[in-house]
């Protein structure tokens, strides 16, 4: 049964900000290394490369705790002689950094210029091949390939063999390997929906999301609470107080006719009172987003779309908060998916991507939730409740975009003992969603955001939100 849902006044607490700050011991970048040669060794690799660049960097980073900054990194690892040590090749910029991953000693460092920005001196590497080989990439040797992406039958014939990475590395590869159907996508083994080593965390992983969570949503928090007309959208920004954690994606605040695209960066144009407004940013681990109207109440929009709230938010809020009450162990992606489309299927909505997704360093990993899925919600995921209405009409849109992760008994046991600072954070949102907002949440559920399923329609009244009636 679907409850209703009404506008309110409703009193956000503050949840506070982190004074700790997790981090990722050493050992679980080896364990992470050592699970991806196990898992590479059943698929019958025998060595792994893994491609990242400044904006693909989260299958390395999770590997190593290495990113690329300005250039691209490779990681070869060989799968069938764990005593060799694996190679990270990269660029001039790349090789003072490499110190920032704490398992700097398990890897052997390769310097190859040709990742270096243009106009660098290039003439101090060894040739491409000759890295490779040293390696252990040679002729009949099955090499699996992992960049950001992987595909299926649906978008050819040879999904396995199609590549994400520059055509000079895989044409090199494949020359090596001596065969084009010994080199293939083997991004599956990192990013599969349910078995990829990225879509389970541990709670150092999980702890580190929660800190990025709850600066990126109080940063959209301090954003929704300052906002005034006549403000630029730069200053509008301002008032977040972003803090220089990496970020996932660009930040995105707009308003006015700009604020339909969604995802257009800042500009100085003064923002105007009646004017959609949308705001996200996006850090590693984690990312909060919300949209609305630029008005004190329904009165000051226009005429055709004061129902704003009833027509669009109301139902909106609804379906969101079913699918928080019915996400959990066990669950299956297609369940969630039914949920929403079951309530927001009419196609006013506009809701055409994945209710819901893996989030990870990168802002979308993965997703489980898709229409006929059997695939089943596991302890250790986060996930990203990202239901985006796309009206296409001047009800513009509305969005309660947060993080949440999944946790049995055993790791909310850790996580609460382990960082108990941040396990204070969790109970104190899900205390506010049942209490305040009526959303009764399963206990595996643990809410990241500072900003919890809070929803408030009129920008201009932030202290008056979306709740389940009673």
């Amino acid at each position: 049964m679907l409850r209703r849902a009404e506008l309110a006044e409703i009193e956000l607490p503050d949840f506070g900000l982190p004074t700790v700050e997790p981090t990722i011991p050493a050992d679980t970048y080896r364990q992470r290394l050592a699970a991806l040669r196990a898992r590479a060794r059943d698929a019958g690799y025998e060595v792994i490369v893994v491609y990242a660049d400044r904006e693909h960097f989260a299958n390395l980073t999770f590997l190593t705790g290495y990113d690329p900054r300005f250039e691209e990194a490779l990681l070869i690892v060989s799968v069938t002689d764990d005593a060799h040590k694996p190679t990270l090749l990269v660029g001039n910029e790349g090789w003072g950094y490499t110190s920032i991953s704490p398992i700097k000693d398990d890897l052997e460092i390769v310097l190859f210029q040709s990742f270096s920005l243009l106009g660098q001196d290039r003439s101090r590497s060894r040739p491409l091949a000759e890295i490779l080989r040293a390696a252990g990439v040679r002729s009949g040797v099955r090499v699996g390939v992992a960049g950001w992406k992987h595909f299926n039958a649906h978008e050819t014939d040879a999904p396995t063999l199609w590549l994400d990475l520059p055509a000079y590395l895989a044409d090199t590869l494949r020359a090596l390997a001596g065969d084009i159907a010994h080199v293939t996508n083997a991004n599956a083994l990192l990013m599969d929906a349910s078995t990829g080593l990225r879509a389970i965390n541990d709670v150092d992983q999980l702890a580190r999301f929660e800190f990025a969570a709850t600066y990126a949503s109080q940063a959209v928090r301090d954003a929704i609470f300052s906002l005034r007309p006549g403000l630029t959208e730069f200053e509008a920004v301002q008032a977040m107080r972003v803090n220089g954690l990496p970020l996932s994606c660009h930040l995105m605040l707009s308003a006015g006719p700009r604020a339909f695209m969604g995802l257009p960066s800042p500009s100085l144009r003064r923002i105007e009172r009646g004017d959609p407004f949308t705001v996200a940013y996006g850090v590693w681990g984690a990312l909060t987003c919300r949209a609305g109207f630029v008005v004190a109440d329904a009165a000051e929009l226009p005429a055709a779309i004061r129902d704003y709230v009833p027509r669009l938010v109301a139902p909106y809020f609804a379906a969101v908060s079913a699918w928080y009450e019915h996400v959990g162990l066990g669950v299956t992606g297609g369940e969630l998916y039914q949920i929403i489309h079951d309530r927001l299927g009419d196609p006013v909505f506009g809701v055409s991507l994945n209710p819901g997704h893996l989030i990870h360093l990168d802002e979308w990993v993965h997703s489980p939730i898709y229409a006929g899925s059997t695939e089943q919600l596991q302890s250790g995921m986060a996930l990203q409740v990202d239901v985006i209405p796309a009206t296409g009409t001047p009800y513009f849109t509305t969005n309660i975009e947060d993080g949440i992760a999944l946790a049995d008994e055993a790791l909310r046991t850790e996580f609460a003992r382990r960082y108990p600072e941040a396990w204070g954070r969790i109970q104190a949102r899900r205390d506010f969603m049942e209490q305040a907002l009526g959303i009764r949440l399963k206990p595996e559920v643990l809410p990241f955001s500072n900003l919890p399923a809070y929803l408030p329609p009129y920008l201009l009244s932030p202290g008056r939100a979306l709740r389940l009636a009673d």
